[in-house]
């Protein structure tokens, strides 16, 4: 039987560790700023192209900007899933975590975390930059639309940083993430595209709320999926 007082150490323990290695993650990307900065980049770059494209008499902004903000954020969430691994393993610097006492599923919390302040930052400058170049009236539906990307956000980074993991000891990391990922992308990506349309066309939020639930419910699924298989996917 397990000792309750040895339970009570292992949820602090599990979550500093959890910590240290999204906060080792971050300084790195924070020092170096390059997939941030290119993920940027490829947000404004995408937005441009959709806007100076687009016919306002054909499509109107309100059906237009929710595409376009969910393809932005799933591609440049790419951007930095891809590196979730590859700096450890040039280094070798992935042995030793494996090698330490911190439990498998801490890795793979931090790594999370770590991509999730990463992809919810992209996305902090690609809604204002979709509301502007479309010209879109958000008002006071920011909460619920943040609401929604957070959700969307936390899936996305657990699925990819599973699959990151999988591809990064391989040589075609860079082509075989996007494949893999992109499929289970799409049961994340349809109901927050579904719910942020009924947001911005400020429609009742009962209207949302079944594809609000059904976010909710692959999220659950996904992430609870994601750290069950991540053990076994580093073994060698």
């Amino acid at each position: 039987m397990t000792d309750p007082a040895t339970t009570a150490h292992r949820a602090p323990a599990f979550l500093a560790d959890a910590w240290r290695i999204a906060r080792k993650d971050l300084l790195i990307e924070f020092r170096t700023r390059s997939a941030f900065l290119a993920a940027t980049v490829f947000a404004v770059l995408a937005v441009a192209i959709f806007r100076f494209t687009w016919d306002p008499t054909a499509i109107p902004a309100m059906d237009l900007a929710p595409g376009v903000l969910w393809v932005i954020f799933t591609f440049s969430g790419l951007l930095g899933l891809n590196r979730s691994f590859s700096l450890e393993l040039a280094e070798r610097a992935y042995d030793g975590l494996l090698a330490s006492q911190v439990a498998r599923e801490s890795i793979f919390v931090g790594k999370v975390l770590a991509n999730f302040v990463f992809v919810s930052a992209i996305q902090a400058l690609a809604i204002p930059a979709v509301a502007l170049f479309f010209g879109l009236e958000i008002g006071g539906a920011w909460g619920v639309l943040i609401g929604i990307v957070l959700l969307a956000a936390l899936g996305l980074s657990a699925v990819g940083t599973l699959f990151a993991a999988i591809a990064a000891n391989t040589r075609l990391a860079e082509l075989l993430l996007p494949m893999m990922t992109l499929p289970f992308f799409v049961p994340l990506v349809i109901p927050a595209a579904q719910a942020s349309s009924v947001v911005l066309r400020g429609l009742p939020l009962s209207s949302a709320m079944e594809w609000f639930k059904l976010l909710l419910a692959f999220d659950l699924m996904f992430v609870s999926a994601c750290i069950v298989v991540f053990p076994f996917t580093i073994e060698e």
